[in-house]
């Protein structure tokens, strides 16, 4: 009976190690993910701003809007 409780502690003891591993590697995967979001956000900011920049301030001319870009088949 011993033998078994043993074995069965032992496989317990497998199955924690693999899952600590796996957590861990998660928390790396989530981590680089949130940096990669957060200079995807810095980008898209940037664009942003660099969109409004090039568009007229409304002071002689039509307002362009993104929506006479797209082409006639649309």
């Amino acid at each position: 009976m011993e033998t078994s409780t043993d074995t069965r502690l032992a496989e317990l003891e497998v199955k924690l190690a693999f899952q600590d591993d796996l957590l861990d590697a998660l928390n790396s995967t989530v981590a680089r993910q949130q940096q990669q979001l957060d200079l995807l956000q810095q980008q898209l900011r940037l664009l942003y701003q660099q969109l409004r920049a090039s568009q007229p301030d409304g002071s002689g001319g039509e307002a362009h809007s993104l929506r006479d870009d797209i082409p006639p088949h649309y």
